[in-house]
């Protein structure tokens, strides 16, 4: 009995959520400075984009980044309560089973099993959630993206565009990525939304809202 309420204990564990706004990895190792690189003359009418770049360095792109680990934040307090929760019922229990009767200790204990398969199976509907707010919110970054690509790309008289992320070694002075932020920014500053709730079978924020104060 002892065993089964330490599995049960054990069973309820912090949820990782692994999302690209809130991983973080270990710092690598620093590697060896590379080689300086004499560019040949820029090319006229090839453009270079970086669509991660532009993301990361705008201010809409910021926003949805702090909002979505506030959400997780909020998600890991609300787990992490629960979890201290059963913890705590399962070091009771434990405690008592010198005293309880085998069939009382049982029951208890497979009620304790119920929770925390419920605890597990919330975890895991949290972290489906996260991930879908931020796939909304990111998709929604890249709707409100694609006229200032436009744009960019017009004014720099492009007329063929490669993804960065694709390209080895290009002349800097073909990238467009600081042309597209800057007219992203002057168009959307900011995105309003809360986590999905899939829970509910409806989505569980309103409408993302984009803001320019």
């Amino acid at each position: 009995m002892s065993k089964f309420l330490s599995a049960a204990a054990s069973s309820v564990v912090a949820l990782a959520l692994a999302t690209s706004a809130s991983a973080q990895t270990a710092p690598a190792a620093a590697a060896p400075a590379a080689p300086a690189v004499t560019h040949g003359p820029a090319l006229p009418g090839v453009c270079i984009f970086s669509s991660q770049g532009a993301v990361g360095n705008s201010m809409v792109g910021k926003a949805v980044d702090a909002r979505l680990k506030t959400i997780i934040q909020q998600v890991n307090a609300e787990l992490t309560a629960e979890r201290t929760g059963l913890d705590n019922e399962a070091k009771a229990l434990d405690a008592k089973k010198a005293t309880l009767a085998q069939d009382a200790l049982e029951q208890q204990a497979a009620a304790l099993q119920v929770k925390a398969n419920a605890w597990q199976r919330k975890g895991q509907l949290r972290q489906k959630e996260v991930e879908t707010t931020e796939q909304k919110a990111l998709q929604r970054v890249y709707q409100e993206m694609d006229t200032p690509i436009r744009q960019v790309y017009q004014a720099q008289k492009c007329s063929i565009l490669f993804d960065r992320e694709s390209v080895m070694l290009a002349n800097p002075a073909m990238d467009i990525t600081g042309a597209v932020v800057a007219a992203l920014d002057a168009r959307i500053k900011t995105l309003t939304f809360d986590r999905e709730r899939l829970d509910q079978g409806v989505p569980g924020a309103a409408a993302l809202q984009p803001t320019n104060k």
